[in-house]
């Protein structure tokens, strides 16, 4: 993660690079001795000593003492080293999705750990994205504590949506969006003047999956809610394809279904709906429908039977054309996937003549709040980079307090 940059760059740029590569390295490893951190810079010990001079009076480096094992380690060797690590609360990042039916939201920090996340119900649709984009600053900002805003470096939003790099959704037909500049109403809405950042859905979703994991090799996101959305991560880098479309397999029309497309068929309210009709219950919910699958409930065994189907067609049309190491699943829908695991496999092996390696097929640790962690994700990337603003001021000036 370390930026080289050039004899003739300026004195600027050489400093706010090796304050990005420091962040970043110890970032990546949570924690690193002073001489560790040098080396890894390629930096002689006193000019990372600067370096970390300035960030600790800034207050987003600390030293600690080595804990736990290691200080049992070096308990014979003497006192234990003293090592860096990034202040957790120096800086925080919020993440907002707007769903079809709900919104969630999330807050990370310095160290990319999640410090709250919220969630609630919400019918996107009939509202204005104004208001949709203000009740999740509201949702998330009541959950933030005393302080945290004052010290929010960015905003990430995400919706089911195509977004041009400029903010501006040009079409989502899932919640009635066309030509809206969501970063700018996301601006207008959140409390403070930071870096905002909006995304698909899907992709959003991506980003954060792989900020935890790492994402080497060729990765097959999907987000299941209401729709389908999926995004695509080769080698850790998110594929858009030619127009920011790549990955949106909810949108392929599956044969002998009389025209309807992948994410009506096994998205969360077909699923609701069909269960609703089966049970005789008009106000089931997609829990009740869970926990019937998990009972071996027949009405709602045969609608995850036929929802495993369609899934093992979908994965099947991807696997052909990406070869995917991995398939993440995520949204409130996949909560089923691993009921019926094994019924996924058998339809897709009986879905192919010839046997082609099978990916790697999981539910994303938190899956209900991926694509709001993703999205809160983005600005810390954006952050510990050089794109940040935090770190390029004049020659000279020191780094701007955490706490200021």
């Amino acid at each position: 993660m370390n930026d080289t940059v050039s004899i003739g760059s300026s004195p600027r740029r050489i400093r706010q690079n090796n304050i990005v590569a420091a962040l970043q390295t110890i970032y990546a490893h949570r924690s690193l001795s002073r001489a560790d951190l040098a080396r890894k810079l390629g930096m002689n010990r006193s000019s990372s000593g600067e370096i970390v001079a300035e960030l600790t009076e800034g207050g987003f480096v600390q030293e600690s003492d080595e804990s736990g094992k290691q200080r049992l380690e070096h308990s014979r060797a003497g006192r234990p080293g003293i090592m860096l690590e990034l202040v957790p609360d120096a800086a925080f990042f919020v993440g907002i999705e707007i769903g079809v039916e709900h919104i969630s939201a999330a807050v990370v920090d310095l160290s990319a750990d999640v410090r709250a996340c919220r969630k609630i119900a919400f019918d996107t649709p009939s509202s204005t994205v104004e208001e949709a984009v203000a009740q999740g600053v509201e949702l998330i900002v009541s959950a933030m504590a005393k302080g945290m805003i004052g010290r929010c470096k960015g905003l990430g939003i995400s919706a089911p949506a195509h977004i041009r790099p400029d903010g501006i959704v040009t079409l989502a037909p899932i919640i009635g969006w066309r030509d809206v500049s969501l970063k700018e109403i996301g601006r207008s809405a959140f409390p403070a003047a930071v870096p905002i950042a909006v995304e698909n859905d899907a992709n959003a979703f991506a980003i954060g999956d792989s900020y935890r994991h790492g994402a080497a090799g060729v990765t097959l996101f999907l987000l299941m809610e209401t729709g389908v959305g999926g995004g695509i991560m080769i080698d850790g880098k998110l594929f858009r394809g030619g127009h920011g479309l790549a990955g949106e397999i909810g949108h392929t029309l599956v044969p002998g279904s009389g025209g309807q497309k992948f994410e009506q068929l096994i998205g969360r309210e077909v699923l609701i709906g069909q269960y609703r009709e089966a049970v005789g219950r008009k106000h089931a919910d997609l829990q009740e429908f869970l926990g019937g699958v998990r009972d071996r409930v027949p009405a709602a065994v045969n609608i995850a039977e036929s929802w495993s189907r369609h899934l093992a067609y979908a994965l099947l049309q991807a696997c052909r054309l990406l070869d995917p190491d991995r398939i993440v699943l995520g949204g409130s829908v996949a909560s089923l996937y691993p009921m019926v695991a094994a019924r996924v496999a058998v339809h897709m092996s009986e879905g192919q003549n010839i046997p082609f390696p099978t990916p790697e097929i999981v539910v994303d640790d938190d899956a209900e709040f991926g694509s709001a962690f993703g999205a809160a994700c983005m600005l810390h990337q954006r952050f510990l980079s050089l794109e940040s603003e935090e770190f390029g001021s004049e020659d000279g000036a020191p780094v701007q307090s955490a706490t200021s």
